[in-house]
């Protein structure tokens, strides 16, 4: 992205590897504005009201650093809540890079898969985000503020106490950091989370991360490629929190079963086609899911979203409560 003169990073723009990165970054955005953002503006501005109303928190569970979706999705969260397996890393110093060249492709390969499929491949990712000197989810955390038009005011490493305050500092169990920036279109202040830990019913019974998300009360929440894992009997309590946290739900059907959207509960919204799970997940085809489909006429959707590449067999499910 251009930089004002006076910047310290100035200098690194003359060095090709700065140049050949900012070309390849430059295409790549610009390809996955048109193909995907763009259009899924237009869908948000039909059916998301959400999407312009300010609300308290937005919780990302499963996310990795999808920073990217959860923010066109609900844009005017005062708080963000993410987490995921990845490790954070140190913040990324460009001013002290020994390789620049490596350590920008590295990033380019981190983000390659979420930049053209709406996702972050898991194997694909460990491997970009423990080599190199851009380590960590951070570095891809920075990108997508910066070009969602943040500023960075400030960041904060932490850690969960058992009762679910964030403590300030390196070390500690489920390892997090803070990052407060400023929107500079809407001039709002917000507050990102990231937290790298282990959500599942063994490691949430004492790791205090619940209460910690139980502080900013009842907001939105967003699933997507989320591998299916609340199918599984190890996530009961996750899925609840986030049935239990969210007025609305924007997810695939990866995300939530359908069959635990009570009908006295939640309106449920469909868009696109469901085509039932890519093939490793084939065992999570959910046929009353189907069923919704199939009795009322979804609105086609023109941008792909989670696991289906191919927009014509994407979906996406909005679960407003009632």
């Amino acid at each position: 992205m251009p930089l004002p003169k006076d910047s310290p990073l100035t200098p690194l723009t003359n060095d090709p590897a700065w140049q050949e990165h900012a070309a390849n970054f430059e295409r790549a955005f610009a390809k996955m504005n048109m193909l995907q953002l763009l259009k899924l503006h237009d869908w948000e501005s039909q059916y998301l009201p959400e999407s312009r109303e300010r609300i308290p928190v937005a919780f990302y569970m499963f996310s990795g650093p999808d920073f990217l979706y959860v923010d066109q999705m609900f844009p005017k969260a005062d708080v963000y809540v993410l987490c995921g397996k990845e490790s954070m890393g140190p913040p990324p110093d460009p001013m002290r890079i020994t390789n620049l060249g490596a350590a920008l492709h590295n990033l380019e390969e981190a983000m390659q898969s979420s930049l053209r499929f709406s996702f972050f491949i898991t194997k694909e990712m460990k491997v970009s985000l423990e080599s190199q000197e851009l380590k960590g989810v951070l570095p891809i955390l920075y990108v997508f503020l910066a070009r969602a038009d943040k500023s960075i005011k400030d960041l904060t490493f932490g850690s969960l106490t058992s009762s679910g305050a964030f403590l300030e500092g390196r070390g500690g169990a489920n390892p997090g950091v803070r990052i407060r920036y400023i929107d500079n279109r809407s001039g709002q202040d917000q507050t990102l989370y990231y937290f790298t830990t282990d959500i599942s019913d063994g490691s949430l019974a004492s790791s205090g991360f619940l209460k910690f998300c139980n502080q900013f009360g009842v907001g939105c929440s967003f699933l997507k490629a989320s591998s299916y894992l609340m199918f599984e009997d190890g996530f009961n309590r996750i899925r609840d929190f986030i049935l239990d946290h969210s007025k609305t739900i924007v997810q695939d059907d990866a995300g939530i079963p359908i069959s635990y959207f009570s009908g006295s509960k939640w309106d449920i919204h469909v868009f696109g086609a469901y085509t039932g799970p890519i093939e490793i997940f084939k065992q999570h085809y959910q046929p009353k899911l189907k069923e919704i489909f199939d009795q009322t006429v979804p609105p086609p959707i023109a941008f792909n979203f989670g696991y289906r590449w191919n927009y014509k067999e994407s979906h996406i499910i909005v679960a407003t409560r009632l």
